[in-house]
């Protein structure tokens, strides 16, 4: 079959998510073409999966409209792997393949980032987007056509940012003004937007599955996948069935996403972990946390930001998500950075409503004394200017702190103060209660 994938990044997620995509999509005869896999930094482990033909078992499991379904692939669609670091001669001839049509990557948040130590000559830039030039700059002089690159990671306008740093590059290094031109005009570097929880190796579990497998993968069932532009008669994503949209915009996927799921989980973290509730699942299994985290949803979050098909849809999957017993999500971990989270996923919502309605809701507002009564009495996780702050100053003081929330907030002291006292004398637990019942 064909080569006609050049994915940067051989990790969990990739093979959980777009390997699994492009499987599916050549074993129902709508597409013809395998991945070459290349190695984005120094420490990598290609050449173990080379050593089993880069092939290995994935399974998703989840709930899905409330019944718990499995699925195991063995998944075929990698067909080798390539590191520049050792072999910087096989990666930079994947440039002289006219079959290559697709870039995919996912280097982590700190991959797209510009060096400016990085060399053309070198053999290779040590930045994946100093690579990428590499690679782009030599197709060029092949005279061949450009790529539609499909950046997977987790930052605003991934597919813009990378080509920023391209661009950069190209600078830098003083290439010709027509290799800027092709790269204008012969490349999409898409924005995209990617949602599934890939949970990798399983370690307790691998006896019961393949325990020779090195490569073995799992993940949730549910995924989505935003991309902007319109390649599916390219690529038939759509076709082959996956919760994939083309559009000329994300930014309101993201709204959708950083709203409803990371906002449900920043607005139930600092109850959960006060009244003693250890993992998401347990939360869903908890009758006072679920209906606090379902009054916040169906009344609050959803009314704010817009209820459309889209919209609950979304909020229908956060709960089955949240439910999945295959993952043991634990809040400590979620409550890293809660301040920044708040601010960002939960504060837009709140003040919406509250400008709305004419009243601040109060399930998020109770979220924010239950983050407040968090830092100052428990071992929250986060800058340590932040956790003094938080620790340190009166709720007045931390309200209208603009560093922390970018606006001034004091106009919610008096029922923020109402809401800390309340968890004061009666705990976090009986204080989502008496909300529950107002």
């Amino acid at each position: 079959m064909r080569e006609t994938v050049i994915q940067f990044g051989e990790g969990n997620f990739l093979r959980g998510f777009f390997d699994y995509f492009l499987h599916k999509m050549n074993e129902k005869g709508l597409y013809e073409g395998k991945a070459v896999v290349v190695q984005p930094i120094p420490m990598g482990r290609v050449a173990e999966l080379n050593e089993q033909d880069c092939k290995y078992n994935l399974y998703l499991r989840g709930i899905k409209n409330g019944e718990i379904v499995k699925e195991h692939t063995f998944v075929e669609s990698i067909s080798r792997c390539v590191d520049p670091y050792k072999n910087f001669q096989d990666y930079m001839a994947l440039a002289d393949n006219p079959d290559f049509r697709f870039i995919v990557s996912n280097t982590t948040e700190a991959g797209i980032e510009f060096v400016d130590t990085c060399k053309f000559d070198d053999k290779p830039a040590l930045s994946f987007p100093g690579k990428l030039t590499q690679l782009l700059y030599r197709r060029y002089k092949n005279g061949l056509n450009g790529f539609i690159i499909l950046s997977c990671e987790l930052i605003d306008n991934n597919g813009a940012e990378l080509k920023k740093c391209v661009l950069k590059y190209a600078k830098l290094w003083n290439l010709e003004e027509d290799f800027v031109a092709w790269l204008e005009n012969e490349n999409h570097f898409a924005n995209t937007l990617v949602d599934r929880i890939v949970t990798g190796y399983p370690n307790d579990e691998t006896k019961d599955m393949h325990p020779d497998d090195k490569f073995l993968d799992t993940a949730e069932i549910f995924h989505l996948w935003v991309i902007e532009g319109d390649f599916e008669d390219e690529f038939p994503l759509k076709k082959a069935g996956f919760n994939v949209v083309w559009t000329d915009d994300a930014k309101p996927y993201k709204k959708i996403k950083v709203r409803i799921l990371n906002g449900a989980h920043t607005s139930l973290v600092a109850g959960a972990l006060l009244s003693g509730v250890e993992t998401v699942g347990e939360a869903m299994n908890n009758e006072v946390a679920y209906a606090f985290l379902n009054k916040c949803m169906k009344e609050e979050i959803l009314p704010t930001i817009g209820e459309n098909d889209e919209s609950i849809s979304f909020a229908n999957s956060v709960f089955d998500r949240f439910k999945n017993p295959y993952i043991q999500h634990k809040w400590r971990s979620i409550a890293l950075n809660s301040v920044s989270k708040f601010s960002v996923r939960v504060l837009p919502t709140l003040l919406e409503y509250k400008e709305k309605k004419g009243k601040a809701p109060m399930g998020l507002t109770l979220s924010l004394a239950n983050l407040i009564y968090f830092y100052k009495n428990d071992n929250p996780d986060d800058n340590a200017d932040v956790m003094a702050t938080m620790k340190d100053d009166s709720i007045a003081d931390i309200l209208k702190n603009t560093s922390l929330w970018s606006s001034d907030l004091s106009d919610l002291t008096e029922i923020v103060t109402e809401y800390y006292n309340k968890i004061d004398t009666m705990g976090a637990k009986e204080t989502m209660k008496w909300i529950l019942s107002e």
